[in-house]
C-alpha cells in the first residue's frame, strides 16, 4: 500500500526556517521531520512513498538522491568512474520513494490529484509532511477496512494554547489547568483513501474544504479517534519543542527500534 506525503506547502508561519528550506526538511535531531514521518510508516511495514513536493522541491529531491552517501561511511574510487563502496547498511532498506513535483501554488487536494498516476486504483494512505504522532497505523487501516467508506481521517484532541481557569459563581478561582486537551476533535492527518477520492478532487481543490465536506455530506467520511501523542510543527516554537522531546530519548512517535 502506498503512502502519500504532502510536502509542498510554503510554511509561511515558520519563516525562521522555511526561508531556507521546505518545512518537511526542517530537522528534528539529525534528520528532517519528513524522515521521522516515513520511519513511522515504515515501522508498520508501509515503505512505498509518494512525496508530493512544491516549494523548494529541489532540496527534497537532493536529500533522497544523496541519502546513502549522507548517512553512511563510504569509499569512492577516484578515476574509476566514481565507484562507491558503502561500509554500512542502511536501516531504510526497502523504501521506495517517488518524488512528485506538484507545483509551488497547488493546494492539498490538487497535490493528491496530481499524484494519481503513481497510485493506481488501490487504497492508499496519506498525511501531511509536518506532523508527528504515535498513531497505530495497523488499527487505523483495520478501522478503515471495517466501514467500507471512501475516506478515513484521524482525529485528535490537541492541547489548548492557554491554561484554563475554573471559576466559581462568586469569581473565586477554584483551580488552574495548564493547557488541557480541548474537548473538540480536529483533523490530525493520517488519512486512508479509496481511489474513489479522485472523483471529489480538482486541480485547485483544498482537501480540507469541499472534498472532505462533500464526503461528510454523503456519509463517506469516517473518523478514527486517536487519543495519544500528536503534534504539528506549525511554528518555530513547536520545532524547538519537538527537538527537545527527541533529544530526551523518549519521543512518542519513535515506533521503530
Amino acid at each position: 500500500m502506498k503512502t502519500v506525503i504532502l510536502a509542498g506547502g510554503l510554511g509561511t508561519r515558520m519563516r525562521e526556517e522555511t526561508e531556507y528550506r521546505p518545512k518537511p526538511m526542517v530537522p528534528i535531531g539529525s534528520q528532517p521531520i519528513l524522515w521521522h514521518i516515513m520511519k513511522l510508516y515504515a515501522s508498520f511495514n508501509h515503505k512505498d512513498f509518494v512525496v508530493c513536493t512544491g516549494y523548494k522541491s529541489e532540496m527534497i529531491r537532493q536529500y533522497f538522491r544523496d541519502f546513502e552517501t549522507s548517512n553512511l561511511d563510504f569509499t569512492i574510487s577516484i578515476g574509476n568512474r566514481g565507484v562507491l563502496t558503502s561500509h554500512e547498511e542502511l536501516n531504510e532498506v526497502g523504501w521506495n520513494v517517488t518524488i512528485a513535483d506538484t507545483g509551488t501554488q497547488t493546494m492539498t487536494g490538487g497535490r493528491i490529484l496530481k499524484a494519481q498516476k503513481y497510485l493506481g486504483s488501490e487504497t492508499f494512505m496519506c498525511t501531511y509532511g509536518d506532523g508527528l504522532a504515535d498513531v497505530d497505523l495497523s488499527k487505523l487501516l483495520k478501522f478503515h477496512k471495517s466501514h467500507g467508506k471512501i475516506a478515513t481521517v484521524t482525529c485528535v484532541q490537541p492541547p489548548s494554547r492557554f491554561g484554563i481557569l475554573n471559576i466559581s459563581p462568586n469569581s473565586e478561582v477554584l483551580n488552574f489547568e495548564e493547557k488541557p486537551k480541548i474537548q473538540d476533535w480536529v483533523n490530525g492527518g493520517f488519512f486512508v483513501f479509496e481511489p474513489r477520492i479522485f472523483d471529489y478532487l480538482e486541480p485547485n481543490s483544498v482537501l480540507e474544504q469541499e472534498p472532505l465536506m462533500q464526503l461528510a455530506r454523503e456519509g463517506e467520511l469516517m473518523a478514527f479517534k486517536h487519543s495519544g501523542f500528536w503534534q504539528p510543527m506549525d511554528t518555530y516554537r513547536e520545532t524547538l519543542m519537538l527537538n527537545e522531546i527527541w533529544e530526551s530519548g523518549e519521543a512518542p512517535w519513535k515506533t521503530w527500534k
